[in-house]
């Protein structure tokens, strides 16, 4: 083939996929949009949860974010990936990003252990960056969850990336972000060495305040049984327990 025809051939091919993933990434993103609503929701259920039966919430924040369109597609280039919706589905699986931020410890593998045990939730992947931090001293939890998209064609499986980790761990990860953009990932070794050191003295302060909070509480507040609600009136409450006696005796 002339090389003209196949540089017209292959322009084409080109365009053909452009076209193709222009019409069909908004509602590729949409979904993630959605899945990530999805594990929202169900995390704003557990905080009234424990805040309603325990009178104590160990999320203290929670945030969500969808990759941009462009920033999948560096990710693509980057990783050599096949630049199709469902390669891009297989292998990126971080497009859909939910972060919990707890007080302590002991409250991530809490909210770790009530998230992932919702049957409509599929676990993929759990890495636990807490007891084994990666060697610049980074720790969280990391969960790669599946989780169903009803749409009006039905459900669509979409994977969602959850981070969890205390407040200080939160704190040093977003710095050591900052650093290594700004760097590029060159970081100076001094620098280096000064992140590794900030992960000791968060760690120590994550340990310290844990310790702090068994010292008030005395042990875990969420294992507690649910508190009682408001009393009901007496009279209210009589007429009830005789409506139950009646219905009891019938039943004899």
């Amino acid at each position: 083939m002339p090389a003209t025809e196949f540089s017209n051939s292959n322009g084409a091919l080109v365009y053909d996929f452009a076209h193709s993933l222009r019409q069909s990434l908004p509602k590729f993103m949409m979904e993630y949009r959605f899945a990530a609503d999805e594990v929202l929701t169900k995390v704003s259920i557990l905080r009234e949860e424990f805040l309603y039966l325990h009178k104590y919430n160990p999320i203290e924040h929670v945030s969500s974010r969808v990759k941009s369109p462009e920033s999948i597609l560096r990710k693509v280039v980057k990783r050599g990936i096949n630049p199709d919706l469902a390669s891009i589905r297989a292998n990126i699986t971080d497009i859909a990003g939910i972060r919990i931020t707890c007080s302590f410890i002991k409250d991530t593998y809490k909210v770790l252990h009530t998230l992932t045990a919702q049957n409509d939730l599929k676990v993929l992947q759990i890495k636990d960056y807490i007891k084994h931090p990666k060697p610049n001293g980074y720790k969280s939890l990391h969960l790669i969850l599946e989780i169903p998209v009803f749409l009006s064609e039905g459900p669509v499986p979409v994977i969602v990336e959850v981070q969890i980790r205390t407040i200080a761990q939160d704190f040093w990860a977003s710095l050591e972000h900052k650093i290594f953009y700004k760097y590029e990932g060159d970081v100076p070794e001094h620098l280096v060495e000064e992140l590794t050191d900030a992960a000791n003295a968060a760690e120590k302060l994550d340990l310290q305040m844990q310790r702090l909070h068994t010292a008030v509480h005395g042990h875990d507040v969420n294992a507690e049984s649910p508190t009682v609600g408001e009393p009901f009136d007496e009279t209210l409450m009589e007429q009830v327990r005789a409506l139950a006696m009646k219905s009891s005796s019938k039943e004899e």
